[in-house]
């Protein structure tokens, strides 16, 4: 009996199935049974070659760099950024954090790295992993929501060079690294209260897609690129917590969705900071080369499995990552946190938990809406 029921709960929980494409869904319920290797690897067994791809790649100009420069010195030294972004890496591509949200903190708390070199090294290491997670998840065809990665890139562009070439030189270290972790914190709050409606309803695309809604993907993407230009990441929390509590998308779209957009604008925080800018931090450099082999193989590998989860595990996740970045925080920096600081933090979680509060009000009233409306065309029809 207890065997049966853990084996229920695994299986609705963690082997729920991928959301994907309906032009995928037929293509794989039409697969005849003799269909030539070619096309059953193309349908089939999509996610194999959809990791194989990037991978190959990837490896192939990684050790032909290695052995030219011998980045295997560099190893002994920043060996910890490797074990670091294997988690980092598979947590963004199973989730909507990025693996920024994970190695900023992990720099910058634990290694007291500069958040300078932090964000330049997640801008550059998602630039690699969440691209190569971006090609598998689009591979394999995973149901997107295309509009909000458009609306999000579009405030996002304008967002990040803001925040790379203004706000970041007028913060402090301590309020980079408390300020990210706290409003992500109470985003993670916000939507664990909202998951607590069992069996809420949700949508696979954002309902009667119109004007202001593109607006408000724009605003969101804006907000999100300042975030990204202070720390490294940010846009796809901005688009998650957009989709999931205002426009009640379902966390397995939201996902995949927040991770493609980040892929993009990672790319374009690293080209701004390295062309347009000064430079990288030279030490981002040391750190990139030695984790690049990782993360092309445990990001895309990360998207795969997470496809698979019921959207609940995916929320679950940002619960938990949130949390034990709030706590580290406030742990590791408790020394430079003085009454304004803290005070702000304080704001920072209040403000924050306040905004994503009416983000889900409006979303129910929003879903009431288009339910609402639905049944009175089903009405009208029957």
């Amino acid at each position: 009996m207890v065997a049966a029921k853990v084996k229920q709960f695994i299986h609705k929980y963690f082997l729920e199935g991928q959301k994907l494409d309906e032009k995928q869904i037929e293509a794989i319920e039409k697969l005849p049974a003799d269909a030539p290797f070619s096309q059953k690897l193309l349908v089939k067994h999509r996610r194999f070659v959809g990791i194989l791809i990037p991978l190959v790649l990837v490896q192939l100009f990684w050790w032909l760099q290695a052995f030219r420069y011998d980045y295997f010195a560099l190893f002994p030294d920043r060996y910890l950024m490797t074990i670091t972004m294997i988690f980092g890496a598979t947590v963004a591509g199973m989730t909507s954090e990025g693996g920024g949200a994970v190695a900023f903190p992990v720099m910058t708390l634990a290694l007291s790295i500069s958040p300078m070199v932090a964000r330049d090294f997640s801008l550059m290491i998602q630039g690699v992993g969440m691209t190569a997670a971006m090609f598998t998840i689009i591979w394999m065809k995973i149901k997107l929501e295309v509009r909000s990665i458009f609306f999000c890139s579009l405030g996002a562009f304008f967002g990040l060079i803001l925040g790379l070439e203004v706000i970041d030189e007028l913060l402090t270290p301590p309020q980079k690294k408390l300020g990210f972790v706290t409003i992500w914190f109470s985003f993670a709050f916000a939507l664990f209260l909202l998951n607590r409606e069992h069996k809420r309803k949700t949508f696979d695309e954002i309902p009667n897609f119109g004007l202001w809604q593109g607006i408000v993907l724009t605003i969101a993407g804006f907000f999100g690129g300042v975030f990204t230009g202070i720390a490294g990441s940010g846009v796809d929390i901005c688009s998650f917590s957009i989709l999931t509590l205002l426009f009640r998308v379902s966390e397995k779209v939201a996902t995949p969705t927040s991770i493609v957009l980040m892929a993009i604008n990672t790319n374009l925080g690293f080209y701004w900071r390295e062309v347009q800018m000064s430079g990288v931090e030279e030490q981002a450099w040391g750190y990139f080369q030695v984790c690049v082999p990782v993360v092309v193989l445990v990001a895309p590998l990360g998207s795969i499995i997470a496809s698979h989860f019921h959207r609940q595990v995916l929320a679950w996740m940002v619960y938990i990552l949130d949390t034990i970045a709030l706590v580290t925080a406030f742990v590791v920096l408790r020394e430079d946190v003085d009454l304004g600081l803290g005070l702000a933090c304080g704001g920072i979680l209040l403000g924050g938990f306040l905004l994503f509060y009416l983000l889900a009000q409006a979303g129910q009233k929003l879903m009431d809406s288009v339910l609402q409306s639905k049944n009175n065309n089903t009405t009208e029809e029957v």
